[in-house]
């Protein structure tokens, strides 16, 4: 039954929300979560030193180092958005969230996702021009510009993020309070409400396809004329390093958007898949690029692996 407030036309809010976890595996939440915690302070311990490695010399001050920075910080903010309150859930049964910090945790969580998917072709760009202007990198990537870059990654995630929240506050839930996810997003309440979520749905769609997909297309531009250049170098050896640059990249890249774009049409037309499926899949398009991104960079950046190895030899 259609509560009074809605009836006059004010949508009516829980006080609190019920995260439910996984559905149908709460026996296993325990076990669930060891996975989970260990792969979250394994992304906090690369990140940070990731961080630390670049912050402390001056030497790794150029461009790409500061890229790594920002995709970094990027990584830690995505994962302890949700990985906290999702381990709560796991070993405390603390289901519990309440209204607005639902709303903080489902903004922070679109809002960073989309800032993370504007630094990758930002990196991209990076590459394309270390390789096909080498002369003028310096010139072209300057701290000024770098730092240009990273406000309008910010800028774009908040302008296509806010409207969510917008559109969440104009519906009515009629009492319906019980998420059956780990963290809260923007469908996964949306889908609570007693009334139409078409604007939800096609505005979500809109900004999915459009930002990632443009995204998308920037980095394949980029990847496109990185390859047409490294094709016309004269040494196999300057082949073999730009290829191996740009394979870290690519790895990134398939990591982040192969995991997300699953996901996000998984929710809304995979209506078949096994919810347990798609709520883990979603936890991994969370956690994955934050675990993985210090690995592939730290191991192929000779740089950053050369400053660790002597890091390690000055503790012994």
């Amino acid at each position: 039954m259609v509560s009074a407030s809605v009836c006059n036309g004010t949508a009516f809010h829980p006080s609190t929300f019920i995260l439910l976890g996984i559905p149908g595996m709460q026996d296993q939440h325990a076990w669930i979560a060891i996975p989970f915690c260990s792969m979250y302070i394994l992304a906090l311990v690369g990140n940070g030193t990731i961080l630390y490695v670049i912050m402390t010399d001056r030497a790794l001050h150029e461009p790409m180092y500061l890229f790594l920075c920002l995709l970094a910080t990027t990584d830690l903010v995505l994962c302890s958005t949700t990985l906290p309150k999702m381990l709560t859930i796991f070993w405390f049964r603390s289901h519990v969230i309440s209204y607005l910090n639902c709303l903080t945790q489902m903004f922070f969580v679109h809002t960073v996702f989309a800032i993370e998917s504007a630094v990758l072709p930002a990196m991209a760009f990076d590459c394309c021009v270390a390789i096909c202007h080498p002369l003028h990198y310096t010139s072209i990537l300057n701290v000024t510009v770098i730092g240009k870059i990273g406000l309008a990654c910010a800028a774009r995630g908040l302008l296509f993020v806010f409207p969510f929240v917008i559109l969440i506050e104009r519906l009515p839930f009629c009492g319906h309070h019980i998420i059956p996810h780990t963290y809260c997003e923007h469908m996964g309440i949306a889908k609570l409400a007693c009334a139409s979520i078409k604007p939800n749905t096609s505005y979500g769609l809109s900004v999915a396809l459009s930002v990632t997909g443009m995204d998308v297309v920037l980095i394949a531009t980029s990847c496109g004329l990185i390859l047409q250049a490294v094709l016309h170098l004269p040494s196999k050896d300057a082949q073999f390093r730009a290829f191996s640059t740009c394979g870290a990249h690519i790895c990134v890249i398939l990591v982040f958007y192969i995991p997300a774009f699953f996901s996000f049409f998984t929710h809304r037309f995979g209506h078949h898949i096994p919810p347990q499926v798609h709520i883990v899949l979603a936890n991994l398009c969370l956690l994955l690029p934050p675990v993985l991104n210090p690995l592939v960079y730290g191991v192929n950046t000779k740089q950053i692996r050369m400053r660790l190895f002597g890091f390690c030899l000055e503790r012994r």
